[in-house]
């Protein structure tokens, strides 16, 4: 053992037949113990010193330690796995963090995965995790060993998509605590679509803050060696709020809106929302609320306009008998008052359904389109957006199918009559309640994308949806199924086209990422195999 600094000592621990090289920094005894875990090929703890140093400097008690075949470490690096990393880094935690001492696990590139594997070990215990520029990884890579390059993970890490698989973005999205999500401004290593997959993946559930170095490359370690405002930018992330364990500028904002005299006594995920965090709370005289929060950089950039529309559109439908929304509880558009911008409002009853097709369900989603097409409000919401563009799918989809689809979008917009949009309307917007002959709509969610537009653009994307869900002949099948219940005013031939194919192309080319929420929902078999596959029949339909 030999003394670094005042602070730092070194030491090395016996494990899985290697000696793996460590630095302690700060007092056992403190606030927490921070792990910091370094990434792949010339990694090593080195780099990782200044930023322990920092968190021992701020009340932390602070780990970094070489993986075996890395810096100090014994072993071979060919011989290592992405398990074997895992058990290393259990070991170390197991037998020098005080068992009492949440956790925060700071990653970089591979360990992107391995702090996803200890979120699935340690549970509650991890209080807060930063990820750098961090992989995730298939399945079938976690016992491969990592060989010389050109062996079977390597194979397996270069199929296109088997990341998509990752066991690693379950856990992150299962995770509630603080994350921070560092992001270089030029990685060549990690895909744009990796990082977009577990940014989507923290928000899922945790107080997520994504930091930008727009400076800085993959090697985030070094970086951060060699900045040390960013160094203690991201200390000064992870550790904020900590002690409270996150959320209390909500939750006190919460409390001021209830009833005189109600309490939360319940919290609880709800699953279905993409763009925002969606929390039921549960209040002491047995009804529910549900928080709906910004954390994504890109919506919460947008959430001023996006839920002060919701909010008015909410307040709007309070009269509209026929059409089922939540109620409007209060809104904080800006995040004035919260951690993030939320709006809180009353829970519908009901669940999401969106297994196997049933001829039932399927009418009355479109008899609830019909319904909303019918409210005729005093105030029109803005004109629809279009979702794509032929220039957006032509930069990333070319010939076939796809080339003669552009074709018919590209021309002005067909003339139309305007109604009032939900915009976002398919299955996984809409609530059922009861069973069989009392099966009935409790009501539909997600109005921030209200618009005034063809009645075509909401059965386009309820058809497309339903493609992608159950196959292209449910979205084929859909405008008849409107039309039967009572839905009128569509176009015809080559006008109606085009609205379906705005929709269907807005998903190209990743229509895997509209279906995160329905796996998570329990429709598994939607990989992105299947659903590229749905999607491009679709299509190829329709022009027939």
């Amino acid at each position: 053992m030999r003394e670094l600094s005042l602070d730092q000592e070194e030491f090395t621990h016996a494990c899985d037949g290697e000696r793996l090289s460590v630095v302690r920094a700060g007092n056992p005894l403190g606030r927490a113990t921070v792990v910091l875990l370094h990434g792949a090929g010339t990694g090593s703890k080195d780099r990782l010193l200044p930023l322990a140093t920092e968190f021992a400097a701020q009340g932390c008690h602070t780990l970094a330690f070489d993986f075996s075949g890395h810096g100090d470490s014994t072993g071979a690096l060919a011989e290592l796995s992405l398990r074997r990393r895992c058990e290393q880094a259990v070991a170390v935690i197991d037998a020098h963090a005080p068992a009492d001492s949440p956790l925060i696990l700071v990653g970089f590139s591979m360990s992107g995965q391995t702090v996803a594997d200890l979120v699935r070990h340690y549970g509650p215990r991890v209080a807060a995790l930063a990820l750098g520029a961090p992989a995730v990884y298939a399945p079938t890579a976690w016992d491969v060993p990592f060989g010389t390059g050109d062996g079977r993970f390597t194979e397996i890490i270069r199929t296109p998509n088997a990341w998509r698989t990752s066991p690693a973005l379950a856990a992150l999205r299962s995770y509630e605590g603080r994350a921070v999500l560092v992001v270089p401004g030029t990685d060549t290593v990690i895909p744009a679509a990796v990082t977009e997959a577990v940014q989507d993946a923290l928000a899922t559930g945790a107080q997520y803050t994504r930091l930008e170095l727009p400076d800085a490359e993959h090697r985030l370690g070094l970086w951060f060696r060699d900045h040390p405002e960013d160094c203690g930018e991201l200390v000064r992330l992870l550790l904020g709020g900590l002690d409270e364990q996150g959320w209390a500028a909500t939750r006190e904002w919460v409390s001021g809106q209830l009833p005189e005299g109600r309490v939360v006594v319940d919290s609880r995920w709800l699953q279905g929302g993409w763009s925002s965090q969606m929390r039921a709370l549960g209040l002491d005289d047995g009804t529910d609320l549900v928080l709906r929060s910004f954390v994504k950089p890109f919506y919460r950039r947008h959430a001023p306009a996006l839920l002060s529309r919701k909010a008015a559109v909410l307040e709007l439908l309070a009269d509209e008998a026929g059409v089922p929304a939540p109620g409007l509880v209060a809104v904080d558009a800006v995040g004035q008052h919260c951690d993030h911008p939320s709006l809180l409002m009353t829970k519908l009853p009901g669940r999401l359904r969106v297994e196997e097709p049933d001829a039932a369900v399927l009418d009355l989603l479109a008899a609830q389109l019909v319904r909303i097409h019918a409210v005729v409000p005093e105030l029109r919401p803005r004109t629809y957006e279009a979702w794509t563009s032929p220039e957006r799918v032509r930069a990333v989809m070319s010939g076939g199918v796809w080339e003669r689809a552009v074709e018919v979008i590209e021309r002005e917009p067909p003339s139309y009559r305007g109604r009032f949009l939900h915009r976002d309307y398919h299955p996984g917007n809409v609530l059922f309640t009861g069973e069989g002959r009392e099966l009935r709509v409790g009501g539909g969610v997600d109005w921030v994308e209200t618009s005034w537009g063809p009645a075509d653009l909401d059965v386009a994307h309820c058809s497309t949806a339903l493609a992608l869900l159950h196959g292209p002949e449910h979205g084929l099948a859909f405008r008849a199924r409107y039309e039967h219940q009572g839905g009128h005013g569509l176009a015809d031939g080559p006008d109606h086209l085009y609205w379906r194919l705005l929709d269907a192309l807005a998903y190209v080319p990743d229509a895997a990422k509209l279906a995160d929420l329905w796996r998570a929902l329990g429709r598994t078999d939607l990989t992105p195999e299947v659903l590229s596959g749905r999607l491009e029949a679709y299509v190829g339909a329709l022009l027939s």
